[in-house]
């Protein structure tokens, strides 16, 4: 199985919603939140429950449960690229609009892959 390109989606001006998100977390909850991408790099397609789940409108999440949080990363598929969008905190579900914000950044990247790149 060959691996998964994983890319982290930017704003037009160069900013990546789960680089910032992920700054402010925790460095144990950010050292599980790497591993989590790691292993998406990892298994792609491949990678399900407990690790990942689909939601909806091909968007999928990376699963993180640190004490009694659960932190989730929402990603979608581009080829053999996995693109995360950004990372929030789940209560119950995963709210419509963060999956809508998804599926928005998706658009964008789909239009223009290169401008919604992040580079360090």
């Amino acid at each position: 199985m060959p691996e998964t390109e994983v890319v982290i989606f930017a704003e037009a001006g160069g900013s990546a919603p789960l680089v910032d998100w992920l700054d402010g977390l925790p460095p144990k909850v950010q050292d599980k939140c790497l591993e989590r991408i790691e292993r998406l790099g990892a298994f792609g397609h491949e990678l399900r429950r407990p690790l990942a789940d689909s939601l909806r409108d091909k968007i999928h999440e990376l699963r993180v449960r640190h004490g009694q949080v659960n932190y989730r990363m929402l990603y979608f598929f581009n080829g053999q690229r996995a693109v995360v969008t950004h990372g929030l905190i789940k209560e119950d579900v995963v709210p419509d609009s963060e999956i809508d914000l998804a599926v928005a950044r998706k658009v964008r990247f789909e239009q223009d892959p290169d401008k919604h790149t992040y580079r360090e």
